[in-house]
């Protein structure tokens, strides 16, 4: 019998289970919008009941384009109860990039608030699939599906498009047992309060901000979600609104400390900090205000948390992600073989909360769970004591204010402009964005315009993915000997000027 066997229990439909357990509990709470759970699970209901009238099948994805809010957490779990994979799409894409993992997906359906409806439309237009309004009164008034059915272990919940590293993104399957024990390791670590709070201050359409909604729904515990982050709002919610506990990346923090300097309320139980190691500055600011700020390490891929640094290591083991959650088990690889403690190799993950691979890619997925181990592609390494350090993140991954670059894909942007012979993307240190994207190019024969080379890439990339600086180089850029770009020397000669 295998291990993922084993784990193949009903977990049942959690909304619907807490409609009976924490009926008059609040589950998600957005400005002054408060649902309990016997409230979310009546919309919820009414909601799978119209995607099952419009023929929604099956394991089939359904593509949700929507702001942070209660409406969106609707509509996630309403595509899971009617048997569909929530396929949550990353409103800062431009609509030919979500058209293309519309069609990679074979999603029929896009559901898309009033925000982003002319996004929606060029996108559904393009991918050819149906456009569905989330603002339709029809989703309150359909006859409601329950979520009394029972739910495996293997079945898909969500697909998450990650890794655009080649230039084309893949799509991550995280079923319902993946979520479901990611919850239980965050429990194991930081226990649950029946009082918590937990505040969504990332984007939902990334599986950080997902997974607090589902974590809550799990647990029967409060999602509070704010439309986007503010860093003034989210101080306030702390001191203020009783919010138990946050996850933010490093500049999010560093711009919540900057607007007071008071201590926080002992109500604040954890802050969960991703997106790379934190500044001592950053982490002693944080102890003088008796902010418990958690580094952590995760991945789409692993549904979240991998590794989390409590907060009384913070200081002490400077530098780590930690140690590995409960359920998960890290190992460090070098040509293959295990590596010794202190030795830098590929991070490589196994455990419950690994996904089932990646949507339509078999090879993909053969190539990077092997054995039932997830291989990250990230560098790092593990002290003697089993501390897990980041030496560098995947394919040089770049993080901008909480959202992912991948530099190929950036290059493959740059090198579709007529007369750009070569080039690299990187991310330098940047106060604001924790890095801001940097391009080098270096031209053919002839000059570049600027202004159309600013238009190309608009066109073809999300504003967040787009150089803040592109410098123009004579100079050919440094290659390994089998003609890889070694983007550590490209950053090494940016940082010289």
């Amino acid at each position: 019998m295998t291990a993922t066997s084993l784990l193949s229990v009903d977990l049942g439909d959690w909304v619907a289970r807490r409609a009976v357990t924490h009926a008059d509990v609040v589950a998600v709470e957005c400005g002054d919008e408060r649902l309990t759970y016997r409230e979310l699970d009546a919309r919820v209901g009414s909601a799978a009941g119209r995607l099952a009238a419009l023929g929604v099948r099956e394991g089939e994805p359904v593509g949700l384009l929507h702001a942070n809010g209660n409406g969106f957490a609707i509509l996630a779990h309403a595509i899971t109860r009617a048997g569909a994979m929530c396929a949550p799409h990353n409103a800062r894409l431009t609509a030919s990039e979500i058209a293309w993992q519309l069609r990679d997906a074979g999603a029929r359906f896009l559901v898309a608030d009033a925000e982003h409806a002319a996004l929606a439309r060029t996108a559904a237009e393009a991918a050819g699939v149906t456009l569905l309004d989330a603002d339709d009164p029809a989703w309150r008034s359909a006859p409601p599906l329950d979520g009394g059915g029972a739910i495996p272990f293997e079945r898909a919940h969500s697909v998450i498009y990650t890794s655009g590293t080649t230039g084309q993104p893949k799509g991550a399957v995280l079923t319902h047992g993946n979520f479901y024990w990611s919850a239980v390791a965050s429990a194991a670590n930081l226990g649950v309060a029946s009082d918590d709070r937990w505040l969504a201050c990332l984007p939902l359409y990334h599986v950080g901000g997902l997974s607090i909604l589902l974590r809550s729904a799990i647990y029967g515990t409060t999602a509070v979600i704010h439309e986007r982050f503010d860093e003034a709002r989210a101080v306030h919610a702390l001191r203020e609104e009783r919010v138990t506990l946050l996850s933010v990346v490093a500049n999010m923090l560093q711009r919540m400390l900057a607007v007071d300097e008071a201590r926080y309320p002992s109500t604040v139980r954890a802050v969960l900090l991703g997106g790379g190691p934190a500044p001592r500055s950053l982490l002693e600011a944080s102890a003088e205000r008796r902010l418990p700020v958690l580094q952590t390490y995760g991945l789409t891929e692993s549904a979240s948390q991998v590794a989390t640094l409590s907060a009384t290591d913070a200081l002490r083991k400077l530098g780590s992600a930690g140690l590995p959650l409960p359920g998960s088990t890290v190992r460090i690889e070098v040509d293959g073989a295990p590596a010794r403690p202190g030795d830098v190799g590929e991070i490589l993950v196994a455990g419950p909360t690994i996904c089932a691979g990646y949507l339509h890619r078999p090879e993909a997925t053969a190539e990077a769970i092997r054995d039932g181990w997830l291989h990250t592609g990230d560098l790092g390494f593990v002290d003697s004591e089993g501390y897990l350090y980041i030496a560098d993140r995947r394919d040089d991954l770049i993080v901008s204010g909480g959202e992912n670059v991948y530099p190929a894909e950036v290059e493959a942007a740059l090198q579709a402009f007529p007369g750009v012979e070569e080039c690299a993307v990187v991310g330098v240190p940047d106060d604001r964005w924790g890095a801001m994207v940097v391009a080098v190019v270096v031209p053919g024969s002839g000059d570049i315009d600027g202004a159309a080379l600013e238009a190309h890439l608009r066109a073809r990339l999300a504003g967040y993915k787009l150089p803040r600086r592109i410098d123009l180089s004579r100079e050919a850029l440094p290659r390994t000997s089998s003609g890889k770009v070694q983007r550590h020397l490209v950053r090494d000669r940016l940082a010289q000027g």
